[in-house]
This record gives C-alpha cells, sequence and structure tokens, in this order.
C-alpha cells in the first residue's frame, strides 16, 4: 500500500483498489491538490482533523469522492453531502475494506466534553486511530499511525500503545503540534486562574513582568 504524509494526522492510502485521504486538517498542507480520491475520512470534528475552507478546495478536485465522517463531524457539515458511519461498522471503498473502530475522543481535561472519534482499519493491515490510544485493532496490524504528541497525551501512552498493537511499522502522525505551541496555551488560557494573564514573549525580545 503507497502511503503519502501531508502533515501531522492527514495521511493518503492507495491501496491498488482505491484511494483515501484521512484527516485533512489545519495543520497539514499539499493535501488540496490531490485528485482520483474515491473516499475522504475524518476521525472527529477538531480542526486540525478537519479544514472545513480547504475541504470546499478538496472536493471540487474530487466530484465523484465520498466523504466518510464520525457522528461529530456530521453535525458540522449542514448540507454537505457526507456518510456518517459509527464504530461496528465496515464500509467497502472500491476495491477496499474500511473497519470502523474506537468510539470516543481522548480526555483532554476534565471540564472538556469528550466528542465521537473513529478508528479507520484499512484492508485490516493499516490503522489511523485518530485522537485516541485506546483502540485495540481484532487482529495483529501490519501498519500503525501513531499519534505523537497532544494536550491529551504523554510520551508514556504513546509508547504504551505502540507496544500494545505491535505493528510491523510505526508512522508518527499528529507531530504538528510540536510546531505549534498555541494549542496548548490556548487549553491554558480557558482552563487556568480568571486572574492569570497567559503572555508569550516574541523570541529574543526583552519583556517587563
Amino acid at each position: 500500500m503507497q502511503v503519502t504524509h501531508f502533515g501531522h494526522s492527514c495521511v493518503l492510502l492507495d491501496t491498488g483498489a482505491a484511494r483515501l485521504l484521512i484527516d485533512p486538517g489545519s495543520f497539514s498542507a499539499g493535501f488540496e491538490q490531490v485528485t482520483g480520491l474515491d473516499a475522504i475520512l475524518v476521525t472527529h470534528q477538531h480542526p486540525d482533523h478537519l479544514d472545513t475552507e480547504r475541504l470546499s478546495v478538496l472536493l471540487a478536485g474530487n466530484p465523484d469522492v465520498r466523504l466518510i465522517v464520525d457522528p461529530g463531524t456530521a453535525e458540522q457539515l449542514g448540507e454537505m453531502r457526507h456518510e456518517q458511519v459509527q464504530p461496528g461498522a465496515s464500509v467497502q471503498i472500491g476495491g477496499s475494506k474500511v473497519d470502523v473502530l474506537g468510539g470516543r475522543h481522548a480526555v483532554i481535561h476534565p471540564e472538556i466534553p469528550v466528542i465521537p472519534n473513529n478508528a479507520y482499519l484499512v484492508d485490516g493491515t493499516h490503522l489511523h486511530p485518530g485522537d485516541s490510544l485506546d483502540t485495540a485493532p481484532p487482529a495483529p496490524v501490519d501498519v500503525l499511525f501513531l499519534p505523537t504528541a497532544a494536550p491529551w497525551q504523554k510520551l508514556s501512552d504513546a509508547v504504551g500503545y505502540l507496544r500494545m498493537v505491535a505493528p510491523r511499522v510505526a508512522v508518527p502522525i499528529h507531530q504538528g503540534i510540536l510546531s505549534a505551541p498555541g494549542l496548548y496555551y490556548g487549553h491554558f488560557e480557558r482552563l487556568g486562574p480568571e486572574q492569570t494573564t497567559l503572555l508569550v514573549p516574541d523570541l529574543a525580545t526583552p519583556v517587563t513582568l
């Protein structure tokens, strides 16, 4: 299977029988020009997994593509044509089979609601778990797309998941946050004490505090 990583959680899988693009989000780049897609698969509604503005460009270049999403994302798409799937479903796309696993996003913080999250297992060999490290495939997989860094995980969590799945190959994904610390900073602003101001100094620039 040919795999193309467009950064963060966005990967293109060309199985030879179908072309599947997973999680075209805001931290990813270059996926807008991809054509010949059979399906776009979205694990969950967060913008780093689905950039709705660039989605329209992607759909225009792939007029016959199927947009397959989780229940939470479906609520945000309005009249846009899509298919909603949940864990336990299996979808035939071209000559490939996609099993829907998972169910819930990892806990970011107790005060942030937990949203739906689909994991996608393609042809029983390639597993994209979205934003969760709880999805155990029903059988050994060949390739795991491994979430690398997130507000909801520790390194030990990722290593534990890698050991549990024990694939032949692990491809790091969800790494865009390593160069986009603002995602963490936003949580500090929302969840910190009311009297606390979050200040991020410009690099190499003195600031009086």
